[in-house]
């Protein structure tokens, strides 16, 4: 596939979500974490953690919900 998207469309409408080691957070976000391995970041074009979740698909649906489009960061 090779059609181009013009981001700049977004404005500030486009956030990130990345998967994030749970031992590379701090002591009480692993507490909260439990067994879990991994977690799910929403940052924003600037770079700033707008939310940390437990599953991928909730980060989009909570990206969705506030009329943000969501990508994936690899």
């Amino acid at each position: 596939m090779d059609t181009k998207f013009d981001f700049s469309d977004m404005g500030d409408r486009l956030v990130y979500v990345k998967a994030v080691a749970v031992a590379d957070l701090p002591d009480e976000v692993r507490e909260a974490a439990g067994d879990l391995d991994e977690l799910f970041a929403v940052h924003d074009s600037e770079g700033q953690q707008l939310a940390l979740v437990a599953e991928r698909e909730m980060a989009f649906v909570l990206a969705r919900q506030h009329d943000m489009q969501p990508v994936t960061v690899h």
